[in-house]
């Protein structure tokens, strides 16, 4: 991925609700819980946090 910013009208905005919404409906089809969907949505931002900011430290 890179990491431009896009606009509103781009496709790439348009692309990540579509993607949130199929891979939450996959998850809940293979019988993950609601639970388990917040505890992986939190995984995954973790981890966009711990990357973001080891890049943030590595250009300070």
């Amino acid at each position: 991925m890179n990491s431009t910013t896009t606009t509103a009208t781009s496709p790439d905005s348009r692309a990540v609700p579509i993607l949130a919404r199929s891979l939450y409906r996959e998850l809940l089809a293979g019988g993950f819980g609601e639970r388990e969907v917040l505890a992986f949505a939190s995984e995954l931002l973790g981890m966009v946090a711990s990357e973001h900011d080891r890049r943030d430290s590595d250009t300070a």
